[in-house]
């Protein structure tokens, strides 16, 4: 893992500029948030392919729908925290009810808006809309692979909620690994017997870090990292719960309906191990930095490898 300077939502924007150029198809649609999706540039190269609706979710989301049925590929973007709820009608009915071809791009989902407090947490948005039959979601860890998710929305036609954070991220995947992203497949980053990390988005790093730390003490930890959260890679959840019998989900989301949630539900109809859901609790979360909170939560590699050695003796005693 490799220092960025650049936020995955900075990649998606490269990206789409990119894409644009050759497909004039490609519109897209802001809600006073083109510099939080650092679109700026995308509107000056291509303004005939942009719309700024301003403070209004639910009618972007509804003028989205509109140009997805006369042909056009269109990326609704904005903050995670108001697309998942302040407009969730209008994702379940024009977009995934009628199968529009609109891609909602959740812009610093989780705590990223951290200091501005619970009323722009996205903590709900994977729980909300996984239940939406048809609706893809997809979580970035880094710019390489935001890039390549992007490339693949840009040429896949259907809806789709891509969320990423604010801030810089390190670098997990890089060119040279050639790795290639299927959606319903997880990429394994580490091998292990031992137990499991199921990770997505930002958790990621921390994750495959946490991983690094226990393989020193003779501990093998295999990472998984789901981006693909729906479709849902439930092979792999299967092969994990029987080659290493212990399972630890982490996610930047609530514990209830998320991705523990999503890999419980296959477990405990499967292959039922030892599982611990590592999210946010059933409380609303203080104010501070995405830093701050994420080691007030637990979301660093030296207290995620501090859960999985617990966990160990549990399984171990068993």
């Amino acid at each position: 893992m490799t220092p960025s300077k650049i936020s995955c939502r900075q990649s998606f924007s490269r990206a789409l500029c990119n894409i644009a150029q050759k497909n004039k198809n490609i519109y897209v649609i802001t809600s006073d948030s083109k510099g939080s999706a650092t679109l700026e540039n995308f509107e000056k190269a291509y303004p005939d392919q942009f719309v700024e609706v301003g403070i209004a979710e639910q009618d972007a989301i509804g003028i989205g729908a509109g140009l997805a049925k006369t042909g056009k590929r269109v990326f609704v973007c904005g903050p995670a925290s108001f697309y998942s709820s302040r407009c969730l009608d209008q994702v379940k009915v024009d977009v995934a009810y009628a199968h529009s071809d609109v891609k909602i791009i959740g812009i610093s989902g989780g705590v990223s808006y951290g200091a501005l407090g619970s009323t722009h947490h996205s903590l709900h948005d994977i729980a909300v809309m996984r239940t939406l039959p048809g609706l893809a979601i997809y979580l970035p860890c880094d710019n390489y692979q935001t890039t390549a998710i992007t490339e693949l929305l840009a040429n896949y036609s259907g809806p789709a909620y891509m969320r990423m954070g604010r801030n810089p991220v390190a670098d997990v995947y890089t060119e040279a690994s050639g790795v290639v992203f299927m959606p319903g497949k997880a990429n394994k980053l580490h091998e292990g017997n031992d137990c499991t990390i199921i990770a997505a988005g930002e958790m990621v790093q921390p994750s495959l870090g946490a991983a690094m730390l226990l393989e020193k003490e003779g501990i093998r930890v295999r990472v998984l990292d789901f981006w693909s959260i729906k479709p849902l890679d439930a092979d792999a959840i299967v092969s994990a719960a029987r080659e290493t019998g212990l399972i630890i989900t982490v996610e930047e989301h609530s514990i209830f309906g998320g991705l523990g949630a999503a890999v419980s539900e296959v477990v405990v109809q499967t292959v039922p191990v030892p599982m611990k859901i590592l999210g946010l609790p059933d409380e609303w979360a203080p104010s501070g930095s995405s830093r701050e909170l994420f080691e007030y939560y637990g979301f660093t590699a030296e207290k995620i490898s501090d859960q999985i050695r617990s966990l160990m003796k549990c399984k171990q005693r068993k």
